[in-house]
């Protein structure tokens, strides 16, 4: 039963993973006039993403300086997931 969870939250790991790394990409396209946001599905993906991760970044952005156009938090949520995963979460489920 505990390993069945450690899986599971492993996945749900990976996937907010990807859809961080996924929102990284489209900013930079976006920033860099490679896709449009006056686009429909362009837009549709990129505030369905905003509103997957705001909740995550934005207590990180209330804490870190602000570095103008620079966003960080992505980078400290994928290294707190990279954290979790391979130092928090084996020792909590007896796997090390």
């Amino acid at each position: 039963m505990a390993y069945a969870l450690y899986q599971i939250i492993v996945i749900l790991l990976d996937v907010l993973w990807w859809i961080i790394i996924i929102q990284a990409i489209m900013s930079w396209l976006i920033a860099f006039n490679v896709v449009n946001m006056g686009n429909d599905f362009v837009r549709t993906v990129m505030v369905a993403l905003d509103r997957m991760t705001a909740p995550i970044y934005n207590p990180i952005r209330k804490v870190m300086p602000d570095l103008g156009a620079l966003d960080l938090s992505p980078m400290v949520v994928l290294l707190a997931i990279l954290i979790i995963r391979q130092a928090i979460l084996p020792p909590l489920f007896g796997l090390v």
